[in-house]
């Protein structure tokens, strides 16, 4: 096992999920194997940033601290990287709960020095209690988790999901941040690929770089009521659109939508073909799953048209910081 000293990263911004934010604390310091520290950062919420620090004044190994940067999730990970001291960086949602042996299947990956990234598998916890029987699986990044067409074990890939991934700290040296302009902003439209982005940026800086996801570092990430519909799924799927086209502006379609298009020409068309077939056998949401999976693929090429078509005109931008700070400080 790695011995390196490993920073935990929960970016925070609402009240609302004060209870899943405790838990995901907990859940942290549960670890079997422990963590260093683990920076709550609060994004452009003073309410919510004298709660929390008074919620935790008493406990050593939680720091809680303000995003320095713009509103969103990029700068609030930027700000806990720079504001860290560990040597492997791990970030966990704020509305999901870590397995007792997360850390400790991160660190070993780390035993490799060439291993910059590692990812984990992602497990909705449906507020229903149940997938939606039209939901499907190859679309679980919908809700931030991980989608079936992923390969199983530990796995070279290029990129690791945000929700549940680590770093080693150098990688930040090398790459830069998180770029601003991308992912999440609170409740707005949501956005994402910034971790992707990242990852191929990081290839590109150190060709060696291996990055792995492996399926045994879990987390159960919270689905919401409001994500289990429809609408939800319509406009994640148009969201991601718009962000691969940010994301294919900054390095390239080729590498931007290298992973895209197996999953588009693979995975999906035989998720379409289970469904119909589920229909055939009178099996529940078959025929749902299906029209699901090819709504979502048509609305999220939407997205990207428009999105590649903001992004010549100069409408959307992005940016990329270098880290200050750090395990030094």
């Amino acid at each position: 096992m790695s011995d390196l000293d490993v920073s935990v990263v929960i970016c925070v911004y609402t009240e609302d999920r004060w209870e899943d934010i405790l838990a995901a604390v907990a859940s942290v310091r549960a670890q079997s194997r422990p963590a260093l520290e683990t920076l709550l950062v609060v994004d452009h919420n003073p309410t919510l940033l004298e709660r929390l620090t008074k919620e935790y004044k008493e406990t050593a190994d939680v720091r809680v601290l303000p995003n320095a940067g713009p509103r969103g999730l990029s700068a609030g990970r930027n700000t806990g990287i720079a504001a860290s001291r560990g040597e492997v960086l791990a970030f966990l949602d704020d509305d999901a709960v870590a397995e007792r042996d997360w850390l400790l299947r991160f660190t070993e990956a780390y035993t490799d020095p060439r291993v910059m990234a590692v990812g984990g598998r992602t497990m909705p916890v449906w507020a229903s209690g149940r997938r939606p029987a039209w939901f499907p699986e190859e679309f679980d990044w919908v809700v931030g988790c991980t989608y079936r067409g992923l390969p199983p074990g530990r796995v070279r890939v290029r990129n690791v999901l945000g929700g549940n991934a680590s770093f080693r700290r150098t990688a930040f040296d090398a790459a830069g941040g998180f770029a601003t302009g991308i992912g999440r902003d609170g409740d707005k439209r949501p956005l994402g690929c910034e971790e992707t982005e990242l990852c191929i940026r990081l290839s590109r800086a150190r060709p060696d770089a291996v990055l792995l996801i492996d399926d045994r570092a879990v987390i159960h990430h919270r689905v919401p009521a409001a994500r289990e519909h429809f609408g939800y799924f319509r406009t994640r799927a148009y969201a991601e659109g718009l962000s691969k086209a940010l994301v294919a502006r900054s390095v390239g379609a080729d590498k931007g939508l290298e992973s895209e298009r197996r999953y588009t020409t693979r995975v999906l068309p035989a998720g379409v073909v289970r469904g119909l077939r589920d229909a055939v056998l009178a099996r529940p949401g078959g025929a749902g799953r299906a029209g699901a999976i090819v709504a979502g693929v048509l609305t999220a090429a939407g997205g990207y048209v428009v999105g590649s078509v903001r992004a010549r005109r100069g409408g959307a931008t992005f940016s990329v910081v270098e880290i200050e700070g750090g395990s030094d400080d």
